[in-house]
């Protein structure tokens, strides 16, 4: 058994979903990499414990990623511009991806993630094959290379290989896509039917978008995941152009479309959903479809602001993804939820600290299929993150506010201890295995120029 001690910790109390802060929590984990006993008020920190820092929460989960984006950051901030050119600039990325400098990017950015607090992460996988489409000796070798990226970092990893067969609604991919395209969805679900879960990783499906994926093979995808039990996610209405062409060649709009073909339900995240219609949102909430919202990057691409509120209000469970990692601050992303709503609404109060933590931590992580995760309690997989609650950004107010404090104030920086399955991955804000994260993501994305 190994013990951790904190000063404070943000735990459910128990029987009941309330939570708060209690002082000096004893959490004990067994030999599983599982919580066996949390004991609140357990006195002075016992000897051999690791003693944690600030406030210990559930570790968070990053429920949507493109790793390879985080090489964008800065670069794609010079001019101006819309989604669309934006995504010019991802392709010739995407174009200078292998197996081996992927591996290499993923890992140093995965963790940057586990600095930030984050112990699972939802990888939205698309670059699957060759420039010009032909398939690796390994067909799934760029898949396995973000597998072993998530265990050299020491998180968890749901793997959402994505099927992506079509440029637009009738048109074959362009010359960038042709390295995403197995062709039909029969061949995806061969190809992705080889991968297999690990103890550090899921494997799910992902649709691209309605765009990527013609009508006719939706059902395919939807039914290789429910057979499974696995997650499956989707890019839904991130913009108005979307809509449009779905209206223009369906007749109905990108959600109407999914749940006319069984894609939507409790076990699929519809990512970003921006741009819905009020039947767009009965049929989600009806269907309790998780919604993916990624704040920092819709507001990066100038998407819009989505109706997380209102599909709360309606029985969605939300979760949060960084995306194109234009920062990774769960935080950030967390709190930019209630700020937008702010704004639209020119009112406050729409979320509690509680709510965006839980969006942040259990739901997000029961979006990626880790449903024993994202919970300070007996028996569920012993990942947690702290955060300091002395810093310029947190100073100042009674620990029994450390839930407020770390949404609305603290950052991705204030993270100073992370562990996840008992074994600790980051130590006074030090990864502990890519310990110069900085230089070393320098170099992986020089790599790709």
């Amino acid at each position: 058994m190994t013990t951790f001690w904190a000063p404070h910790a943000w735990l459910r109390r128990e029987g009941g979903s309330l939570t708060a802060v209690e002082d000096d929590v004893r959490i004990d984990v067994d030999a599983t990499g599982r919580i066996s006993a949390i004991t609140p008020d357990s006195g002075p920190a016992p000897e051999g414990a690791t003693v944690l820092t600030g406030l210990t929460l559930p570790g968070l989960a990053n429920a949507h990623s493109h790793a390879f984006h985080r090489a964008l950051r800065g670069a794609v901030q010079v001019g101006s511009g819309t989604f669309w050119t934006w995504r010019d600039t991802m392709y010739r990325a995407a174009d200078a991806l292998d197996p081996d400098n992927y591996l290499a990017l993923a890992t140093v950015v995965y963790a940057e993630m586990a600095l930030a607090g984050v112990t699972s992460v939802g990888e939205f996988h698309y670059v699957h094959h060759q420039p010009g489409g032909a398939p690796y000796a390994d067909p799934n070798a760029m898949g396995e290379a973000l597998i072993e990226a998530a265990a050299r970092a020491g998180i968890r990893i749901t793997l959402l290989d994505a099927c992506y067969l079509s440029s637009g609604f009738g048109e074959a991919p362009n010359r960038h896509q042709t390295r995403f395209s197995d062709g039909t969805a029969e061949a995806w679900a061969a190809r992705v039917s080889l991968l297999k879960d690990r103890d550090h990783a899921k494997i799910g499906a992902a649709i691209h978008s309605v765009r990527a994926v013609p009508e006719e093979e939706l059902g395919t995808v939807a039914a290789w995941a429910k057979e499974r039990q696995a997650p499956l996610h989707v890019h839904l209405s991130e913009q108005v152009a979307e809509n449009e062409h779905c209206l223009a060649a369906h007749g109905v709009t990108p959600t109407q479309l999914l749940a006319r073909h069984g894609v939507l339900g409790p076990r699929t995240s519809a990512v970003h959903a921006t741009h819905l219609s009020e039947e767009d949102m009965r049929v989600l909430t009806d269907t309790s479809t998780v919604i993916c919202m990624c704040p920092t990057t819709e507001r990066d691409l100038a998407d819009g602001i989505g109706p997380a509120r209102q599909l709360a209000g309606g029985g969605c469970p939300i979760s949060l993804g960084s995306d194109s990692h234009a920062v990774i601050d769960l935080f950030e992303e967390a709190r930019a939820l209630e700020l937008n709503e702010r704004l639209a609404t020119q009112r406050r109060g729409h979320w509690t600290a509680a709510a965006l933590l839980r969006a942040a931590t259990e739901d997000g992580h029961a979006s990626l299929g880790w449903t024993e995760s994202g919970r300070l309690e007996r028996g569920a997989l012993a990942d947690f993150c702290t955060v300091a609650l002395d810093t310029p950004r947190t100073a100042g107010q009674s620990p029994r506010l450390g839930a407020e404090t770390a949404v609305f104030a603290a950052t991705s920086a204030d993270v100073r201890d992370v562990v996840v399955g008992g074994r600790i991955v980051v130590r006074d804000g030090v990864h502990l295995s890519v310990p110069e994260t900085g230089r070393t993501l320098n170099e992986a994305i020089a790599a790709l120029r």
